[in-house]
């Protein structure tokens, strides 16, 4: 059965397009508060789990012994936009571990932010890994080698010592198998696994609330949620959404995405994570998606549901600025129960 149709996108008053999709909300015992379509399906998480990726750099002890603050852990879970305060706090990560760029294995691309491309290129340099998305990562899986005494080279390959780190973490959180079955290369090199929807949103939960884990893991999680939610520019950048859902949360949301449409978030005063894939890859959707699902599930703070129920439902304007559309959930989704 195809998923349901939750984003539909609106030219004047008419359906222009539509985007299936599906989510799932869990609690940290992995009660099912909401399921839409498939959740059970295995997806690529792809950047929306950096959060859970982060976790060795705190209980390594490279985090303190480098010392980075709410910052730094920030941009270890970041997808950025590449803006120079981007490049620069990766660059000073590095530095501290005494590398420079060329440590990461992450490639190469324009920053996402299209102001700092265009920033980037009037002044004639050239993009380095520092302004990759994934370099804050990237900087904290070579800190992680650095500070454990692990030779950092090929940290991205699936036999790496980082990447059983990884897995094994990945596992623990999610309850999920990750191995070479359901494994494929995610844009920045390192191996993503495919899970079910439901897994990750779980995983969200515990990272929420700590069920299932251990002491140092506990305050990891709460020290790596707090810094993204404390600096929510470090994780995505200027008018990003991950930005703006934590900038109007004001620590009661933590909010994640990754390629092709995936989006994770947790609830932490509730215990729930939350979990959206959209069929087609489209982000605009995703966004509209995990926007209201948040909205659905603080109506009871009436200012931050309208600001979530704003950022939901983005108007489509003409080249001239002019409003000739919407992007607004779907009757599956606002019909949802909350």
């Amino acid at each position: 059965m195809a998923n349901p149709v939750l984003v539909e996108v609106l030219r004047g008053a008419i359906v222009e397009s539509a985007h299936r999709g599906s989510v799932a909300v869990v609690d940290a015992d992995g009660g099912t508060v909401l399921a839409l379509g498939d959740v059970e399906h295995p997806i690529f998480p792809r950047s929306a789990v950096k959060a859970i990726q982060a976790l060795p750099l705190l209980e390594s002890g490279a985090a303190d012994a480098y010392g980075f603050r709410d910052r730094e852990i920030a941009l270890a879970c970041a997808s950025h936009s590449g803006e120079p305060e981007h490049a620069k706090l990766a660059a000073e990560m590095l530095g501290r571990a005494g590398l420079d760029r060329d440590a990461l294995e992450c490639g190469t691309h324009w920053p996402l932010g299209e102001p700092a491309t265009i920033d980037l290129a009037r002044s004639g340099a050239e993009p380095s890994q520092l302004h990759n998305n994934c370099s804050g990562k990237h900087a904290g899986f070579v800190c992680t080698c650095m500070h454990a005494g692990v030779d950092r080279r090929g940290y991205v390959d699936y036999g790496h010592r980082m990447q059983a780190m990884l897995r094994s973490t990945m596992e623990e959180v999610t309850g999920a198998i990750h191995g070479e079955a359901n494994m494929a290369t995610d844009g920045c090199s390192i191996p993503t696994y495919a899970v079910p929807l439901r897994s990750l949103a779980l995983g969200f939960a515990r990272m929420a609330t700590g069920v299932g884990m251990g002491v140092e893991r506990i305050k990891s999680a709460k020290r790596i949620f707090a810094a993204c939610m404390a600096e929510p520019f470090y994780v995505s950048g200027t008018g990003r959404m991950d930005m703006l859902l934590m900038q109007a949360g004001q620590g009661r949301i933590f909010a994640k995405t990754g390629a092709e449409a995936v989006y994770c978030a947790a609830l932490p005063e509730q215990g729930l994570g939350i979990a959206v894939k959209c069929d087609d890859g489209a982000t605009r959707a995703a966004e509209t998606i995990v926007a209201s699902v948040l909205a659905g599930l603080l109506a009871s703070d009436e200012s931050l549901r309208t600001r979530l129920s704003e950022l939901a439902a983005p108007a489509i304007r003409s080249r001239r600025g002019a409003v000739v559309g919407q992007v607004r959930p779907a009757e599956a989704l606002t019909a949802a129960p909350a």
